[in-house]
């Protein structure tokens, strides 16, 4: 066991990044096919397939879900892993070819780096190409690589996040794993303590409280579509697409628990649930089991990070 996410039978994990123009982007593949579902919550999401994944529509499994920096422009590097799985054979078979199904999510990292360098086909491809067993690697890592949090005291007074994962085993075989990008507007706080691990600083460099800044009204404006957390949730359980729908909306509790506030007109939060299935087992103990494990991916994506971008990171502020 690796407690990441790709401790569920079915589910690999690969990177791609630029470390130098702080940019990424992070594939979670299923390569034999997985049910999925999706929840949107923030305000201003950049995706891609999400309408399929309603439980109305027709097709019922992803091969892969890409998650990236890049704003808008990252979601190009969605068909790079098309065309890995396309040339590996995987793919829903539509009698004329293969045509893998692959949703994404993109967060918005431009403000650091380089911001005419984004995720693209290639670095796609890269990261589809580079997807294994082995443990997630976390922090500065694929989608997790440009992303930062607390902005309500300005960009210039954010800190660094990153990407994290958790897992979860239960006696009977279930697994549950998620694996998220921070790039809130909001802080991040640990819920067993209340104390807030990355935040908008204030002059003299210490953490501050979003909330506050909110409520004097001294808040930065920020620009909509600029932050965005964005996940994958992964089970080995049978699910209907339906119940995989609903395991990302309860999993978005994990959010909730650890990003203050969350869910706003700056972010476009977006979390994915994906099925291998193999194990029968309730929905709503997999639900709270995923929102858990999704907050405490979030407290390792933040944990993880290191400075970068003349950004410090949690482990240069907290002890």
């Amino acid at each position: 066991m690796t407690g990441t996410i790709v401790d569920v039978p079915g589910i690999k994990v690969g990177h791609a990044q630029n470390e130098a123009a702080l940019t990424g982007c992070t594939v979670v593949l299923a390569e034999a096919g997985a049910v999925c579902g999706v929840d949107v919550r923030g305000s201003a999401p950049g995706t891609r397939e999400t309408d399929l994944l309603h439980p109305m529509n027709l097709v019922d499994r992803v091969h892969a879900i890409c998650l990236s920096g890049g704003s808008a422009y990252g979601l190009d590097a969605a068909s790079g892993v098309m065309q890995y799985l396309e040339e590996n054979g995987c793919g829903l078979d539509v009698g004329f070819g293969l045509v893998p199904i692959v949703p994404a999510a993109v967060l918005f990292d431009l403000s650091v780096g380089d911001p005419a360098v984004r995720p693209d086909k290639n670095m796609g491809y890269q990261a589809a190409a580079a997807a294994s067993k082995e443990a997630v690697r976390e922090g500065n890592a694929g989608a997790g690589c440009g992303a930062t949090v607390g902005k309500l005291g300005g960009f210039a007074n954010a800190m660094k996040s990153g990407l994290g994962s958790a897992s979860r085993s239960l006696g009977d075989g279930l697994r549950v794993g998620a694996v998220v990008a921070v790039n809130a507007v909001g802080e991040v706080r640990d819920p067993a303590t209340g104390k807030v691990l990355a935040g908008p600083r204030d002059g003299k460099g210490r953490i501050g409280n979003s909330l506050e800044l909110m409520q004097q009204r001294a808040f930065f404006p920020i620009p909509p579509g600029t932050n965005t957390t964005i996940g994958v949730i992964a089970t080995n359980a049978d699910l209907t697409k339906a119940q995989a729908n609903k395991i990302a909306q309860m999993a978005q509790d994990g959010l909730a628990r650890t990003i203050y506030p969350v869910h706003t007109m700056y972010d476009g939060d977006t979390l994915f649930a994906v099925a291998t299935g193999g194990v029968k087992e309730n929905v709503d103990l997999i639900g709270a089991i995923a929102a858990e494990v999704v907050a405490e991916a979030v407290l390792r994506a933040v944990r993880m990070a290191q400075g970068a971008g003349g950004l410090p990171a949690s482990r240069d502020l907290v002890n």
